[in-house]
């Protein structure tokens, strides 16, 4: 399929992307304040620049886009028609660098959790991915995934 707009528009277009604050990282930072946890944003000190720090805690939130960081099973994860074997290296590398992220701050003894895009879409979401997060950060496992379909603890 061919592109409909030029290339400078679609540059301008993507380049207008969020990577931080974005509409599923705010409603899941109000509803976490909204049970007493103080976190830190994008902290510049810590590998990743994770979206949620939590000192107290020793722990760290990651709220991804299912699309761009690849969640595996999940129905916003397509793939472009239009160069696709562009987007397939870039997406690639941007699962290589989340999981070189993830091993790197575990190793360093922070505790990491991911939550997923697909799993804070809905208000009603929001809060069970908010109680899910609570009580992660209460009991001490070292990792943890908020997704649509499924939530993980180990360690």
């Amino acid at each position: 399929m061919i592109d409909i707009v030029d290339q400078q528009t679609r540059s301008r277009m993507m380049s207008g992307i969020k990577g931080k604050n974005t509409r599923p990282e705010l409603a899941l930072r109000r509803a976490i304040h909204a049970r007493g946890f103080r976190y830190r944003l994008h902290a510049t000190d810590v590998l990743g620049r994770p979206d949620l720090v939590f000192p107290k805690h020793n722990a760290v939130v990651f709220v991804h886009g299912c699309f761009w960081h690849r969640h595996a099973e999940c129905r916003f994860t397509t793939i472009p028609s239009t160069r696709p074997e562009f987007w397939q290296t870039k997406f690639e590398a941007n699962v290589a660098r989340d999981s070189a992220v993830r091993g790197a701050l575990l190793a360093a003894g922070w505790r990491v959790s991911t939550v997923w895009e697909c799993a804070v879409r809905k208000p009603q979401q929001v809060e069970v991915a908010a109680n899910l997060l609570a009580a992660w950060l209460g009991d001490g496992a070292s990792e943890f995934e908020i997704g649509e379909t499924k939530v993980v603890a180990e360690g």
